[in-house]
């Protein structure tokens, strides 16, 4: 039975690995709980310098311009903090280090729901194969999730503990829940469409994949236009 989720959380926290993944992946949940109330939180891994198929492009003027594009798409989605981490683009590595990193940050913002990539969807038909950052962020912040954030031993420097409720994978090829995104499905068209360094064929190009996705995962769900994520119940 399919489910919807309808229920908006106090304070959320949408951690990914590239300037465009979090408006691609959950742009459309985000934009309808900023709408709706929630305190909503980006944090950005890398920079995304390296992203780009022309060898003429100066990944440290890249990664300027990237900057902008996500701080432009943010004021679409009503995100109330950015928060960037700042390691290159592709070089995400599963460290002590950078779990205690993601640690400090869910112990500091005490998010109720955290969204994130699902580590576990590697191939998707054969066209595509998840980005390696991707897959480490996914790994590494579930695990500074469950057990690290929650337990004091764990990391004490970073903070006092704290318990996610919920984390919603995105980008995942076994979704359990659903959210109905269809009244700002052209805030997510926005945002997406402001990471133009990422678009060769342009925004309007962007555009029309944001939608033809989103009517998909309507399909899933029963509804015009959705975002589907696999749901995690980790609070009491």
């Amino acid at each position: 039975m399919v489910e919807l989720l309808d229920t908006v959380p106090g304070r959320v926290l949408a951690a990914y690995a590239h300037p465009d993944d979090a408006d691609v992946s959950c742009g459309g949940t985000l934009a309808r709980w900023s709408r709706e109330g929630a305190e909503v939180h980006l944090l950005q891994c890398t920079s995304g310098e390296k992203g780009t198929p022309d060898p003429a492009v100066d990944p440290g003027e890249l990664r300027v311009r990237r900057a902008e594009e996500t701080a432009g798409a943010a004021g679409f989605l009503g995100i109330s903090g950015r928060h960037q981490l700042d390691y290159p683009d592709g070089d995400l590595v599963d460290t002590a280090d950078f779990r205690g990193e993601l640690v400090s940050w869910i112990r500091r913002l005490r998010p109720q729901t955290v969204l994130c990539p699902d580590p576990t969807a590697v191939f998707f038909g054969e066209d595509y194969f998840n980005h390696r950052d991707h897959r480490i962020l996914g790994f590494a912040m579930l695990d500074a999730i469950s057990p690290a954030a929650a337990l004091p031993h764990y990391f004490p420097d970073a903070g006092p503990p704290h318990q996610v409720q919920v984390v919603l994978l995105s980008g995942t090829l076994e979704p359990t829940v659903w959210v109905d995104i269809g009244e700002v499905l052209e805030a997510k068209v926005a945002a997406v469409s402001c990471h133009q360094s990422q678009f060769a064929d342009g925004p309007d190009w962007a555009g029309r994949a944001v939608r033809r996705r989103a009517e998909e995962d309507g399909r899933k769900a029963g509804v015009g236009y959705a975002e589907g994520f696999r749901r995690l119940r980790l609070g009491a």
